[in-house]
């Protein structure tokens, strides 16, 4: 028998809108509990505008709007009257290229806690090491805690950057091209990352690269011109695939 899955992230004819102009076409997909959904398609096809929509980062953008549904669990992502702050708590990001703060590693991985709730020292000291080893990163900086995280090099900081993420505890991770701005050897160790952290968390990446896709997603989902074109397990969509646009895609004939 199949396993059964758990959604954890329903979305439902979404669509959204810049001022006039539409740039996501009633999607409709589910995002599965503790699996990696990698969202491909060709650059400006809506797959960062979609993933800004779940961490709502688009209440930012004044002529931003949106139809459709879209939930976590039991909560309407979509809701006017959502807490934000807590949102992004529960459903974290990490960027296309790392950002981490200009303060000490320490500080860098103690920062969000510290927003949420008031910690002992000895508490906040476990929680900066556990949430280092979960980036496997605790043992390439547990000498220098109080130094500069930008001191750190574009690898370790993209792994601070994840860290700092995990230290609010979250249910869901967004990666916006995580590893794209790094070089091959990075590259393999977010990959890696990636996979051990889905024993633990959804995961949704945007990525440009097919390769990367296939060796760590379990569903993928390709956009095309602000449509979803065709969603499935990985390994179906890219050796046996239902749309001809599909296969061009991933075999590199367009894109």
């Amino acid at each position: 028998m199949d396993e059964v899955k758990t959604v954890d992230i329903a979305i439902r004819d979404f669509c959204a809108w810049y001022g006039d102009f539409q740039a996501l076409h009633n999607l409709s997909f589910d995002v599965f509990t503790k699996s990696v959904t990698a969202l491909i398609g060709p650059s400006g096809c809506g797959k960062s505008t979609f993933l800004w929509w779940i961490n709502r980062m688009n209440d930012l953008v004044e002529s931003a709007r949106c139809t459709g549904s879209m939930t976590l669990g039991d909560v309407d992502l979509l809701d006017s009257k959502l807490d934000v702050v807590d949102l992004r708590r529960r459903v974290g990001m990490v960027f296309q290229k790392p950002n981490p703060f200009p303060k000490s590693i320490y500080d860098n991985i103690a920062f969000g806690p510290r927003l949420h709730a008031k910690w002992k020292k000895s508490d906040l000291d476990d929680l900066v090491e556990r949430s280092l080893t979960q980036a496997a990163l605790w043992d390439e900086v547990k000498d220098r805690l109080n130094k500069s995280a930008l001191g750190l090099s574009g690898g370790q900081q993209q792994r601070l950057c994840i860290a700092r993420t995990l230290a609010v505890e979250p249910d869901v991770l967004l990666m916006d091209e995580p590893a794209s701005a790094l070089d091959p050897k990075s590259t393999a160790r977010i990959e890696d990352l990636i996979g051990e952290l889905q024993k633990d968390y959804t995961i949704v990446i945007v990525t440009h690269n097919m390769q990367q896709a296939s060796r760590i997603s379990d569903q993928t989902v390709f956009f095309y011109e602000g449509r979803l074109v065709e969603w499935g397990q990985t390994t179906e969509l890219f050796t046996n695939p239902k749309e001809r646009q599909t296969e061009d895609y991933v075999t590199g004939r367009f894109g």
